[in-house]
């Protein structure tokens, strides 16, 4: 299986073509939205240098008065999404109904609803948004019933882009930013008029508005000495155990600056001293360090390989008494490690032998590890995974999916770091697609051959 996660890594030349892409600002909202959006609208400037995209969910059978009431309170000129529309600062978007929205090289792209799928407007935009746009990307959860927009807003995240919830105390319904809270991806919580204001602030600021010259900006993460990163990384070791020092210094240092946008600190070395004061903020670098975009049967077509190909082929010498191995380290949230469970069950369903199933998942995040063992999903999983899957492997419960204990007595949650710690051992399967491409080259050498060892002969890696 190809490795996947965070976006793929950033070249030299597609960063400097970012730097002079502007802000866009996605809104996401859905029932008892429109008050929330009419109130955050309110509060941006004229002269906001982001292009704002509200996405809604919008009767499929009726025209919207979104644009139309909106226009009255905004600002800034509002218009209704047309295929094509090219993308301007200082100009609101609207979606239409039955539609659904991409941002694809600078132009909005509309597409039919697919009929019997779940509908799932603001997911595909921000995901879009976090493709297009990265650390230029902003999503904005408000109040809704269920929860799109949780993925949209771990893929702008990942991405290095911001992401806000409205405060489910101040929303009409607080599923929608209730679940994009739980999911961990969220930078700030506030009511609608605040959140305008901090993200007025944000756009503002030398490093994510278009148009500033070089010599203005704050002194990029990528230009400073490595001492301070040396310092950052040895905060973060002390903290919790996990040296960065080896890892992607590219991606790390996008994260990092991340964290200086939010903080509003001006370089490395600057934050590297606050690091020392804010152990909180050492615990938000780590978890953003760590985030990914993760999801039940990521590339369907390597899950199909595995299942068809691959598996049957292996099990055809294997010992109907023994137990199949399998590790998953990178483990992140789970779903990659149920996803391969179920599989499994699926395979031997129809095979010859019947082994006992032992699924060894890991990952350094202790937050990631609670959130697996929990096995609680957003009800948007129902996007990725079949609804016989749905109906045999999971349980429904109040705005989600739980995987059905069945499956999760099978899985082994537990605390690893690939890097330092002894291998699990005797393993017939290991999926380790989360983790190789974080590691720098070096440390790439030192765990691949870790992994080769802890297989059983002709185990599958």
């Amino acid at each position: 299986m190809r490795p996947d996660g965070a976006p793929p890594e950033v070249t030299e030349t597609a960063a400097e073509v970012s730097s002079f892409l502007f802000p866009v600002v996605g809104i996401g909202a859905s029932a008892g939205g429109l008050a929330a959006v009419t109130e955050l609208l309110k509060e941006l400037p004229r002269g906001i240098g982001a292009a704002v995209v509200i996405i809604q969910h919008l009767d499929p059978e009726h025209g919207s008065l979104s644009g139309e009431i909106l226009s009255r309170i905004s600002p800034l000129p509002v218009s209704e999404v047309t295929d094509g529309m090219g993308i301007e600062r200082g100009h609101v978007y609207v979606i239409p109904p039955n539609r659904d929205l991409r941002l694809e090289q600078g132009l909005l792209k509309l597409s039919p609803r697919v009929k019997g799928r779940r509908h799932l407007p603001i997911d595909l935009f921000f995901e879009s948004l976090a493709r297009e746009r990265r650390d230029k990307a902003i999503g904005v959860v408000l109040s809704g019933i269920a929860s799109d927009g949780t993925n949209g807003v771990l893929a702008i995240k990942a991405a290095g882009g911001f992401t806000f919830a409205q405060d489910p105390s101040t929303a009409q319904y607080d599923g929608m930013p209730r679940s994009a809270i739980a999911s961990g991806a969220v930078d700030t919580v506030d009511g609608p008029a605040e959140i305008a204001k901090d993200i007025s602030k944000m756009v503002q600021r030398s490093d994510l508005h278009p148009g500033v010259s070089k010599k203005t900006r704050p002194v990029s993460p990528q230009l400073e000495p490595d001492g301070a990163l040396r310092k950052i990384f040895a905060s973060v070791r002390k903290a919790t155990g996990v040296d960065f020092t080896h890892y992607k210094h590219s991606t790390i240092r996008r994260r990092i600056g991340r964290r200086l946008s939010l903080r509003k600190i001006e370089n490395l070395q600057a934050y590297a001293d606050y690091l020392d004061t804010h152990p909180a903020e050492v615990k938000a670098l780590f978890d953003d360090i760590l985030i990914h975009v993760t999801g039940f049967f990521r590339d369907h077509e390597a899950y199909e390989a595995l299942k068809t190909r691959i598996l049957p082929k292996y099990l055809e010498t294997f010992d109907s008494g023994g137990s199949f191995r399998v590790w998953v380290p990178g483990c992140s949230s789970g779903e990659e490690a149920y996803s391969i469970a179920i599989v499994l069950f699926e395979l031997l369903d129809k095979a010859k032998v019947r082994p006992t199933l032992q699924i060894f998942a890991s990952d350094i995040s202790e937050a990631s590890l609670q959130k697996a063992r929990a096995a609680i999903y957003p009800d948007n999983v129902a996007r990725d995974v079949s609804k016989e899957r749905l109906r045999r492997f999971f349980e429904k419960v109040e705005n989600g999916y739980r995987v059905a204990k069945w499956i999760r007595e099978t899985c082994l949650f537990s605390r690893h770091d690939l890097t330092a710690d002894p291998p699990f051992a005797k393993i017939d399967l290991i999926s380790c697609r989360n983790v190789l491409i974080y590691l720098g080259s070096e440390l790439q050498k030192r765990v691949v051959p870790i992994l080769h060892y802890s297989l059983k002969p002709g185990g599958i890696f």
